[in-house]
């Protein structure tokens, strides 16, 4: 397709300005849908999402005279995936652990912080780190979601709670970590947990009062328990006893709002488990997994869906960013949604109807050949459904997705999406004896047997295919303008701006501005750490500043294992960085990052009992502490842990759950103390390989 884009910002109508927001003193939707200039109200600033800022006081002319305005040290050594608010010389953010605090941009000095005291033992069930990804503001409060499934309103001025509510089953394996939306006095929140056993669903809530308004599933329950609709044509899609595993579908993070059609996007994730022999025997497209669905706003009825991957098996959500524009496509105004979900193919959708506009492969895919020009269908490649084959699938992408959570940001002026992209691959296989289980990953896959061998060609092959790149992605065309390549992935979610700038940070720990006209580097700030979160502009008395949570996290810090190490190896210094012209701070003396050699006690467990804790362990721990045993810089590398060479300490910490307020909880109720010991016989068997091929480099 091609055409011309037009620039015809999201007004808010007369019947979306109603009782609701002359109620509200402070922000309101009308602010929220046009946005306030010198203000960042909202996670995307937009209600459409386009992470773009009107100011050019900074610009590609005068980048290069950036420097740090002032800092603030954060107490949690966790991911750090906030987007924060600027409203009225306040900055208000939320940080791993789900806390929140707010800050005097003029000064740095903080003004309150809030801790809803989310219980550590919540982190066993989050799959990706204990992080939050922001708040929402209306009128004179801020809303947040909690780790452990909390809804809670605070005063503005103050922090002080205001109300409080359970949005979830908190005996199930729920989580919160996404930024919450406001829309019209209601505050819509999603939640997480596919990998654990839940079935997804998004509720809004009464900003006043917290009463909650309607709750919308985004998968099927039984049949003949679902009421609405379009539940009951969904229950075609699925097979066998689905609803007993849950289904998945969790909306964890994306969500966009059109005022003028009253419709409310959101980006539903992946199956519980993984593989669909297991959860839908039989097949099916399993709606609405990996779904983008409109639902209507005021009422929450369903309105349309477009389904991204039919029956998924591989993890690939459709909770990645979504972003709504309008364009000319051949010559005609159209109201878009464009999405870069995992699966690898970039979207553009009528927004009014869910009409498959056009998609194409941002980055290189394997487990579809393409599209289909009129549904937008993949067209699959048979061996990717190794559900089916029961055979080993090296898939691209991975679980990590092509695209993770890492927002996107786009240039109406330039046309151009900008993706923070990863090249990734993943060895799929299910597992034949697999049952599902009240803690840890439900995936039904073999994570043990596809563990990463000991061996350097593996490892190095491995590290070599997988990297992270920048992409200035034309919608229209559907291709690519120019592309910046990374060392690994996991780079930070991104900023556009009137200036003509691109803001990142990566994984490395360094923080740019690039031109957006042709991804030039036009300035870089040593951040000491791995920036994964998404930057924002905003400014104050006529100064424009650039403000960034920095802090290394996240699924990428912890599962993958060596991978997590691609881009070197960062400490985590959880912060909050704030820029402008001519800034004078400095941060402290970075530390240096050295990893210890390895000095394990002596290996004598029997082959069959590293084996039996190798399987336990990827079950069970890898999800936090690394794939074999190789920690991603954030929870500890046991292979160094002081406890291997003390049976009765591991089983303290690992059985009993002697460390459980700080994440690490006891797993007595599921696994035996043989079963723990074998863990810990695993642990440092890989500790011994690992130790030996670093004595083999030359």
């Amino acid at each position: 397709m091609r055409g011309i884009l037009t620039l015809a910002p999201l007004v808010l109508l007369a019947a979306c300005t109603g009782a609701a927001d002359k109620a509200a003193q402070g922000v309101d939707g009308a602010a929220i849908a046009a946005g306030t200039d010198d203000q960042w109200l909202s996670y995307g600033r937009t209600y459409d999402e386009q992470r773009f800022s009107p100011l050019k006081q900074i610009n590609t002319q005068n980048a290069a005279q950036l420097g740090l305005a002032w800092f603030a040290d954060l107490d949690t050594a966790r991911g750090q995936e906030g987007t924060p608010l600027a409203i009225d010389g306040k900055l208000y953010i939320t940080t791993a652990w789900s806390k929140a605090k707010a800050y005097d941009v003029a000064t740095g000095k903080l003004i309150w912080e809030y801790d809803p005291k989310v219980p550590g033992e919540t982190a066993v069930k989050a799959c990706c780190d204990v992080v939050n990804r922001g708040m929402a503001a209306w009128g004179d409060r801020l809303f947040l979601g909690t780790l452990d499934g909390r809804l809670i309103a605070l005063d503005r001025a103050t922090g002080k709670e205001l109300w409080s509510v359970v949005t979830v089953d908190q005996s199930q394996n729920y989580t919160i970590t996404g930024a919450p939306r406001v829309i019209n006095g209601m505050v819509i929140i999603g939640n997480g947990g596919a990998e654990y056993g839940v079935r997804g669903y998004v509720t809004a809530y009464d900003a006043a009062s917290g009463k909650q308004l309607w709750r919308f599933y985004t998968v099927p329950d039984a049949p003949g328990k679902n009421g609405a609709d379009y539940l009951k044509k969904a229950e075609a899609s699925w097979k066998g006893e689905y609803w007993k595993l849950g289904g998945g579908g969790t909306v964890w993070d994306s969500m966009a709002y059109d005022p003028e059609l009253d419709l409310l996007y959101i980006g539903v994730g992946n199956g519980s488990p993984w593989n669909q022999a297991y959860r839908s025997p039989g097949g099916g497209d399993n709606l609405y997994l990996s779904s983008i669905v409109a639902i209507r706003a005021k009422t929450g009825d369903y309105a349309w869906h477009f389904q991204e991957t039919p029956g998924e098996t591989w993890d690939y959500t459709a909770t990645q960013h979504i972003m709504l524009a309008d364009l000319t496509i051949d010559g005609k105004p159209r109201k878009v949604l464009m999405h870069a979900p995992k699966n690898g193919f970039f979207y553009v959708l009528d927004r009014t109807n869910g009409q498959f506009l056009s998609g194409k492969n941002f980055v290189p895919v394997n487990w579809a050949t393409g599209l289909d020009p009129k549904t937008g269908r993949p067209i699959e490649v048979a061996d990717a459904r190794y559900d089916k084959t029961g055979k080993l699938w090296l898939g691209s992408p991975g679980p990590g997705g092509a695209h993770s959570w890492h927002p996107m940001a786009f240039d109406p002026a330039q046309g151009l999406v900008f993706i923070p992209a990863q090249i990734t691959s993943f060895p799929y296989l299910a597992d034949p004896k697999w049952k599902p289980s009240p803690m840890g990953f439900n995936t039904g896959d073999d994570f043990a047997s596809v563990s990463m061998p000991p061996v350097p060609a593996v490892r190095e092959g491995t590290l070599k295919a997988t990297t992270g790149e920048l992409i200035a992605w034309d919608p229209i065309a559907q291709k690519a303008r120019w592309r910046v390549p990374y060392k690994g992935p996991w780079n930070g979610g991104l900023l556009a701006t009137a200036g003509g700038l691109l803001f990142q940070g990566t994984a490395d720990g360094r923080f740019l501005a690039y031109s957006s006209a042709d991804g030039k580097p036009l300035w870089t700030f040593a951040a000491q750490t791995g920036v994964i979160a998404p930057p924002i502009s905003f400014s104050v008395k006529g100064e424009q500043y650039v403000a960034v949570l920095a802090g290394w996290g996240g699924s990428y810090a912890l599962s993958p294992g060596l991978i997590s190490l691609k881009s070197g190896r960062v400490r985590n210094v959880s912060r909050l960085l704030v820029f402008k012209l001519g800034g004078k701070a400095a941060l402290p003396a970075a530390q240096p990052v050295e990893e210890a050699p390895l000095n394990p006690p002596a290996d004598t467990a029997s082959a069959e009992t590293v084996k039996r804790g190798g399987a336990i362990y990827a079950r069970y721990c890898g999800v936090c502490h690394g794939d074999a045993a190789i920690a991603g810089g954030v929870t500890p590398d046991l292979r160094h842990s002081a406890m291997l060479g003390d049976a009765d300490g591991w089983q303290t910490i690992v059985h009993d759950g002697a460390l459980a307020q700080n994440g690490m909880v006891g797993w007595s109720k599921l696994l035996s103390r043989s079963d723990i010991d074998s863990v810990r016989a695993y642990v440092i068997h890989r500790a011994h390989e690992d130790k030996a091929l670093a004595a083999a480099k030359p």
